[in-house]
């Protein structure tokens, strides 16, 4: 995203010049706790983009989870069946008979990826660095000892972390921090009687990895395996001690330290992924950040991360629950929001916080994990699913004001083109590019290795989309000139790909599935793959229309856009209702075989789709409210965050609210779980189960869309804003346009609001109620 070059103008004022400031905030950017960690799941995460770190906080012996965005086993494959195309047209014809089971079968014969796919080594994996492990001695008091006053905080608006107990009448602290200044992790330690420091400090990972100090520097170093001759990726990691009295002495792997005052270790890490000179840069790094100051170098990192979470605050007022530790505010939310409003504010602040922290520009977008691993062998590989988690990842980034964290996916995307063209021949035979439903940092497009999930073919389009609000939001001109060429090619490649869909006019994807949804078939079996679910229509009308705006703003392309718009009167419509009053999720009324289905796919087009809305489809509301009765409120926490997005689109606060109440129950479930008992462990990171980062990004983009929405022609404050949520402030939201917009509302009606933009223009607006279309005024 381009900076801005002007200064912003105010468009309108409503009621009241009332300043919405900081000082107006209620400071409750915190997570406490008074005990260490007990599982993983209680670790409080700290990233800066690349580096993140989870201490446990433990008393005589502290483990802190090391990680690196970057860090990945595998390598390149190319998985492609060059043969599977000749096999299209037998599959087609199964298609077109009904007979999609014998089609399935087909599909997993000859129209999968070729070799193990994502279930093989060389498909990688994101993986933990290691484990940094400090035990601790106490002179003069027996380590059993039970310490005294201890606390446990995570400062979202600072991105430290602190540990703080007495022992032995010593008060001991500890703060942590990912540095956005130096690139290093940081751990200070300090006592508050001189000479009271005493630890071991270790640097362990559970395989292909070697210890050893040279220097009094304690490194990491090993090289992942590939899944061809195991020579895969390199990485290093560097730990060194400044001390403020005692002394520093040295094993083969550790570093020892005895009757200090304070320690400040830094922690420095790298890969070889895209830095050949990795090593060295790892060294440099460390060297420049132990010229600082422990305080100067918090500063400086405090100042760079405020840079972006400080564009938002958010405020609902606290109540009686409100300065419990967070595990117990969590015990009691559920059954008494009403104790603890403000808990939702913290949420969404602690989303926008976990985006800030697991993301940079010009590395990788966060997976999965985010950023944080604690194991070498991640559930679901911790890569990149684009059926719904990848781009869930990333919904929130616009509204939430941090939209430049949406670039990262923009490069994995640009990534993906190359192998996406083979692929786009190989199976289709069809120009342009596609993605499937699974990708990685090795920039993977095939099929994945069951037809039952791995066909989906929409995982380019739906990625499209992303990219393309981007550009909605910001009018980046210069952006839509590098990502056109993306989504001219999804466009070319679907255009080229759509077939008839038998006794219609209408053109469609095949083979397709619903993502990893069944059906029914009239002679009583059940398949998945199918000709044109309905998530796949959606998502092609809505790229053509895009692609073809894209390059009307950019004067290019005519003859594509003329023939993409004959395409989109032979789509089929957005939304298309059964008998029962539900929107279809496949071209005929078939019979789900889990009614409850975890994906609610069909519903692409309410969200993020812009194609069912008061003002296009007002005759799609009912049934797709129909829909979500029937699905249920319950499910993996990413899918009851993406329940929240639903009803918050179709403006019922109640229901959304009572979704967010169900993500913010409380579970220790580390299990894979593809049904029911979604929540969240007590660090507020999300659970499936088990930690996927999906759940937070879902809930924070939902809690914007309660407060603002701007997919409709016009920006709506407060469209499904809850009965408990009767007064708050909000400020520095973003809207579609390059809007900013802050308001502050009282019984549950908007008393004053502010809209600013680089440039003044005209915009319509929706306030309690009222539309009104404002000119803009320059101050």
């Amino acid at each position: 995203m381009t900076p801005q070059k002007y200064i912003p103008y105010l468009i309108v004022v409503l009621l009241s010049l009332t300043q919405i400031s900081r000082a107006q905030q209620v400071p409750g950017l915190n997570l406490w706790y008074n005990q260490p960690a007990k599982i993983w799941e209680e670790t409080l995460p700290l990233g800066n983009g690349r580096l993140g770190m989870t201490p446990d906080g433990g008393v005589t012996k502290e483990t802190i989870v090391l990680n690196d965005i970057t860090l990945w086993s595998g390598g390149p494959q190319d998985a492609n069946n060059y043969e599977a195309n000749r096999y299209l047209p037998a599959i087609m014809k199964l298609l077109k008979e009904g007979k999609n089971d014998e089609a399935q079968d087909l599909v997993n014969k000859h129209f999968i990826c070729k070799g193990p796919g994502s279930g093989g080594a060389q498909w990688g994996c994101f993986q933990t660095l290691g484990n940094l492990q400090i035990d601790y001695d106490y002179p003069g008091s027996n380590n059993k000892d039970r310490p005294g006053n201890y606390k446990r905080t995570l400062l979202l608006d600072e991105a430290l972390a602190t540990t703080a107990f007495e022992m032995g009448g010593v008060s001991y602290r500890r703060e942590y921090l990912t540095s956005f200044g130096t690139d290093v992790a940081l751990v200070k330690l300090s006592a508050s009687k001189p000479g009271m420091l005493n630890c071991r400090i270790s640097l362990k990972r559970e395989e292909r990895g070697t210890s050893e100090v040279q220097n009094n520097t304690l490194a990491l170093y090993g090289q992942l395996d590939n899944g061809t001759d195991g020579k895969g990726m390199q990485y290093r990691a560097e730990v060194k001690a400044a001390l403020e009295g005692g002394t520093l002495t040295t094993g083969d792997a550790y570093l020892e330290i005895k009757q200090a005052t304070s320690v400040t270790l830094y922690i420095s890490a790298g890969t070889d992924f895209k830095d050949r000179d990795y090593r060295n840069t790892v060294s440099a790094l460390l060297h420049t950040s132990m010229k600082l100051p422990f305080e100067t170098e918090k500063k400086i990192h405090r100042q760079q991360f405020r840079k972006l979470f400080n564009r938002v605050q958010f405020d609902l007022e606290n109540g009686a629950n409100s300065n419990l530790p967070t595990n117990e505010r969590l015990d009691h939310f559920y059954q008494h929001p009403e104790k603890d409003k403000n808990l939702a504010a913290l949420f969404f602040q602690y989303g926008r916080y976990l985006a800030i922290s697991s993301t940079r520009v010009g590395l990788l977008p966060p997976n999965l994990q985010g950023l944080w691993a604690h194991r070498i062998r991640t559930p679901w590989n911790g890569d990149y699913h684009l059926d719904v988690n990848v781009e869930m990842n990333h919904w929130p980034m616009e509204a939430a004001n941090l939209s430049e964290l949406n670039l990262p996916l923009a490069d994995l995307v640009q990534g993906l083109v190359p192998n996406g063209e083979k692929t786009a021949k190989a199976y289709y035979n069809a120009n342009g590019w596609i993605a499937h439903v699974i990708t990685n940092v090795w920039g993977y497009t095939e099929p994945g290795e069951s037809a039952s999930w791995g066909s989906a073919n929409s995982g380019s389009g739906w990625l499209c989309d992303n990219l393309w609000t981007h550009y909605a939001y910001t009018l980046d001109k210069e952006y839509l000139k590098k990502i056109y060429p993306l989504l001219k090619g999804s466009a070319v490649f679907y255009n080229d790909a759509l077939v008839n869909y038998p006794g219609t006019k209408w053109m469609v994807t095949a083979p397709s599935v619903s993502p990893e949804n069944a059906f029914y078939l009239p002679n009583g079996k059940t398949a998945n793959v199918c000709m044109g679910p309905t998530i796949d229509n959606q998502i092609v009308r809505e790229l053509f229309t895009n692609v073809i705006e894209a390059a009307r703003i950019l004067k290019v392309d005519a003859d594509l856009s003329a023939t993409l718009s004959e395409r989109l009167a032979l789509l089929p419509p957005p939304g298309r209702i059964s008998k029962d009053g539900r929107i279809m999720e496949w071209m005929e009324e078939y019979k789900e075989t889990d009614l409850q289905h975890r994906h609610i796919s069909h519903l692409w087009g309410l969200y993020p789709g812009t194609l069912i809305t008061k003002t296009k489809t007002p005759e799609l509301l009912a049934p797709a409210k129909k829909t979500l009765e029937v699905r249920g409120d319950d499910g993996p926490s990413w899918t009851i965050a993406y329940k929240l997005l639903f009803w918050a689109r179709l403006q019922d606060g109640q229901r959304s609210f009572k979704l967010l109440r169900e993500l913010l129950k409380p579970t220790l479930r580390t299990d894979i779980n593809y049904g029911s008992g979604g929540g969240v462990y007590p660090n507020l990171l999300s659970a499936g189960p088990p930690f996927q980062i999906d759940g937070n990004f879902g809930a924070t983009a939902g809690i914007a869309e309660m407060l603002l929405q701007s997919h409709d022609g016009y920006i709506e404050l407060l469209p499904s804003v809850p009965e408990l949520w009767k007064t708050g402030n909000v400020k520095g939201l973003k809207a579609r346009g390059n809007f900013t917009v802050s308001f502050k509302w009282k019984e549950g009606k908007v008393i004053a609001y502010k809209i600013t933009s680089p440039v003044p223009r005209k915009i319509k607006i929706k306030v309690n109620g009222q539309v009104k279309e404002i000119s803009a005024g320059r101050l």
